[in-house]
């Protein structure tokens, strides 16, 4: 095999993994199945996390599992990262993705989403006492974020200068926040909220907000029935309040007024 075959071999299969295979009809499959596939990021607290006992928590989990009791049937939690989110639900090992998936127009052009059901902001968070003006004032300094997420894309994209230090899931960074690995974090407040918890000693605050995003259902392309039903689901349990009871359960407030009426 000459040199040109064995690459255009290895373009192959480098473009392998994105090709997307055939699906039924993801609505009418589960409900055959009577088993319901959710992808949850547990490293992600308070939106997914292990407890105590080492069993699944946090206000997805809980999501995932008021939607399958409704729908009459258990839920099996696919575990994701941030990263990997859109290629299990693009390669079928999962139904959906529900893991503070923010809707963004880059991956709307890849998946679809359903309603949203709650919203989480992006903020630059450093240490009390640390004064931190704008995001100019962070060049040279390291500041830690979680690869691949909506909080990692939103700052790099107005970086001016930082050194961004990326960790696989929020977990990780958490660890490395409270280790004093990095000082500076682009985030969410529940992350933030979650390190401050683990260190009180050493307290972070939210410096700057970048931006309010509303996070939904992630499904694959195409599947209206699946997402006209996860719609009509999300509207009811907005409206009767327990999506709501969920998200001030795990965050400590309630979803804006707006997002309830």
């Amino acid at each position: 095999m000459n040199r040109r075959t064995l690459l255009a071999a290895g373009a192959g299969l480098a473009l392998a993994p994105l090709a997307r295979p055939a699906f039924a009809n993801a609505l009418e499959t589960l409900r055959a199945r009577k088993k319901l596939l959710v992808a949850i990021d547990l490293g992600n607290p308070p939106f997914g996390q292990s407890d105590a006992q080492m069993q699944p928590s946090g206000s997805d989990v809980e999501t995932g599992r008021l939607l399958a009791a409704d729908w009459g049937m258990p839920m099996e939690l696919v575990q994701v990262t941030g990263p990997n989110r859109v290629p299990f639900l693009l390669t079928g090992k999962a139904d959906m993705v529900i893991a503070s998936f923010s809707v963004t127009p880059e991956r709307e052009r890849v998946i679809d989403f359903s309603a949203p059901y709650g919203v989480i902001q992006i903020v630059v968070a450093g240490k009390k006492g640390v004064e931190i003006k704008d995001l100019a004032s962070l060049a040279g300094k390291r500041v830690g974020t979680t690869r691949g997420s909506s909080n990692d894309k939103e700052f790099t994209d107005r970086n001016t200068g930082a050194q961004i230090i990326r960790f696989d899931d929020d977990a990780t960074l958490i660890t490395a926040l409270v280790s004093g690995q990095v000082d500076i974090m682009a985030t969410s407040p529940q992350v933030m909220q979650t390190a401050n918890q683990r260190h009180p000693q050493s307290p972070f605050e939210v410096k700057i907000t970048l931006k309010t995003n509303n996070y939904a259902i992630g499904i694959r392309k195409g599947e209206t029935a699946l997402q006209a039903e996860l719609n009509s689901w999300i509207s009811a349990n907005l409206k009767n309040g327990k999506l709501n009871a969920i998200y001030k359960k795990f965050h400590g407030v309630d979803l804006p007024a707006e997002m309830l009426a």
